[in-house]
């Protein structure tokens, strides 16, 4: 799978030069015609044909980009696409990407959200790469960690992963991963998806509640919870919460808090643990 992101994200301009010219007429932007290009390129790569083929669960065509997660297929259902958080640029890629194209829908089941959208992820005629990973290559999405699937996950982490690491899309801005040890600038993003970084200080339960503190002031400092009901999934992937200590811990989630920000982790897939050699993510 690594090889895959690898491949698609040394697309060059010269890969590019069969494509129409982006600034005629009627054809998308230079970026979200790379990006489309990447989409092919992943799918006729060999390493590319395993992760997240989950079962069919229907098809149709892309009549409308609801919002930055959402489309409206043109039979009138709603799909909501699993997998990922949007950033700025993610309403306008998928405009370009999916209007008008013929769309398949896998995922685990098509059972539909308390808003009647079907989650999936959504591939492009008989793609063997989803949109949401093409999206992710790019920097134009962020993980949210919700597949349950750990090679999917494991897929869609190294697109993300890859793009941070080339500071593509969203990834080029030096905010993008917030610094733990900046509470305030975290705090400023409150009802936001956002990636943190930092050092956990201490781990401590108080009630049903695990908290990662990664401030020496309870209160002002960026917090972590973990509930006591979704402590059996962090034991069973072998994560001991006490041994996160004095480590370096990469946390995604929504934000929220008063006085200090909290993110609530009810996933695995938002808790990273970065190893020692591991280069520190882009810092405001």
């Amino acid at each position: 799978m690594t090889e895959c992101v690898e491949a698609s994200s040394r697309l060059t301009a010269s890969e590019l030069a069969f494509a129409p010219n982006a600034t005629s007429p009627g054809h998308v932007t230079q970026p979200l015609l790379h990006l489309t290009v990447a989409l092919l390129f992943i799918a006729g790569h060999p390493a590319c044909a395993t992760p997240c083929q989950f079962e069919a669960q229907g098809e149709g065509r892309v009549a409308a980009v609801v919002d930055a997660r959402s489309v409206r297929l043109d039979d009138g259902r709603e799909v909501r696409l699993t997998g990922i958080e949007a950033t700025a640029a993610t309403k306008q890629a998928l405009t370009s990407l999916l209007v008008g194209r013929d769309v398949i829908l896998r995922s685990t089941n098509d059972t539909p959200d308390r808003y009647g959208r079907q989650g999936a992820l959504v591939f492009i005629g008989e793609s063997d790469s989803s949109i949401q990973a093409a999206l992710l290559a790019q920097g134009d999405a962020l993980v949210s960690a919700e597949i349950a699937d750990k090679d999917c996950a494991a897929a869609l982490m190294a697109s993300e992963a890859e793009a941070r690491r080339q500071k593509k899309g969203s990834w080029a801005d030096p905010s993008a991963i917030k610094n733990a040890e900046s509470p305030d600038d975290i705090l400023a993003g409150i009802g936001r998806f956002m990636v943190v970084e930092g050092k956990v200080l201490s781990v401590r339960q108080a009630g049903a509640m695990t908290y990662l503190n990664f401030g020496r002031s309870w209160t002002r400092g960026f917090t972590a919870t973990i509930s006591k009901r979704n402590l059996p999934a962090f034991e069973t992937a072998g994560i001991t919460l006490k041994s996160l200590e004095n480590k370096r811990v990469r946390v995604r989630g929504w934000v929220e808090g008063n006085t200090g920000p909290r993110i609530e982790v009810r996933l695995v897939g938002q808790l990273e643990l970065l190893g020692a050699n591991e280069p520190t993510g882009v810092r405001p």
